[in-house]
């Protein structure tokens, strides 16, 4: 009986959550799922590194801890708590800024201004020990693929999407605006990250993609240049691009980081003193 109710609850709490999402999130969500499975299939037929598995290690990690119930629960504090109180305090999104601004407009200008904080923050990421700590997570992987961009420490996805959303919000735009960035970035990242052997030839000067990603991911040179996500023209502006004609020997981190979910969040506040490599 205990168990039935349990079962009827657990239904009545996902049955609630699907009516209360809007239709731009529910077509937001079936695109990312349809562009996950697509994802899959492609690095089956053209990948960049052959024989890499689907299932590789930290799979399962990535996607449920990491994707689902990391994102789930950062959405809630993010928007619920963090954003309502900036915006209740205040009270800017009142004035609808944006409320005559159409929204393909808003769209383009949020992915280009939310993609220059995101190159500088995370070239800073490389360059500073503490925010390295928090960021070190999302090189761990010694397999690249379209899943494999998820793992981020929770703390970089707190302070990276509250200043992705937060303008937003303040700004007065719709919730399509932020139903329809937020699948762009996610589908964005499924691309950079994934086993696929694109030639990309001259638009990888201005739209980013795998081939100089990977190189970020690598081991060797290339993990500190291209810190670009969408638009791979900040890296050559900046002179941080890296492209080579070959291809990278190993992905992920020099030095020890732990394999599960609860381990790698927690490892970010170990000391300095015997990890002087970290960022080598």
């Amino acid at each position: 009986m205990n168990a039935q109710k349990y079962s009827n609850s657990v239904f009545d709490i996902i049955q609630n959550y699907l009516l209360s999402l809007s239709f731009a999130e529910v077509i937001s969500f079936i695109i990312i799922i349809s562009a996950a499975i697509i994802f899959i299939i492609l690095e089956r037929i053209f990948p960049y590194t052959k024989g890499q598995k689907v299932f590789r290690e930290g799979f399962f990690d990535d996607l449920a801890l990491y994707t689902i119930a990391q994102s789930y629960i950062l959405s809630i504090i993010i928007f619920g708590y963090v954003i309502y109180y900036i915006d209740n305090t205040t009270g800017i999104s009142r004035l609808q800024l944006l409320a005559n601004v159409p929204i393909w407009i808003q769209i383009i200008f949020f992915l280009i201004t939310h993609d220059i904080y995101i190159y500088w923050m995370h070239r800073w990421q490389h360059n500073n020990k503490w925010l390295w700590r928090i960021h070190e997570a999302h090189h761990s992987p010694k397999k690249v693929d379209w899943l494999s961009g998820s793992r981020s420490h929770a703390l970089e996805i707190l302070i990276n999407q509250t200043i992705e959303f937060l303008p937003i919000v303040l700004l007065g735009a719709s919730v399509e605006v932020i139903a329809y960035k937020g699948v762009i970035s996610a589908v964005w990242g499924m691309y950079i990250h994934s086993n696929l052997d694109v030639k990309t030839g001259k638009l990888q000067k201005i739209i980013n993609g795998p081939e100089m990603h990977r190189w970020h991911h690598s081991t060797g040179k290339g993990r500190n240049r291209n810190f670009a996500t969408k638009l791979a023209i900040w890296d050559w502006i900046w002179g941080t691009a890296y492209l080579p004609e070959t291809k990278p020997d190993e992905y992920g981190l020099k030095t020890y980081f732990p394999a599960n979910y609860f381990s790698q969040t927690f490892f970010a506040f170990r000391g300095f003193k015997k990890m002087k490599r970290d960022q080598s």
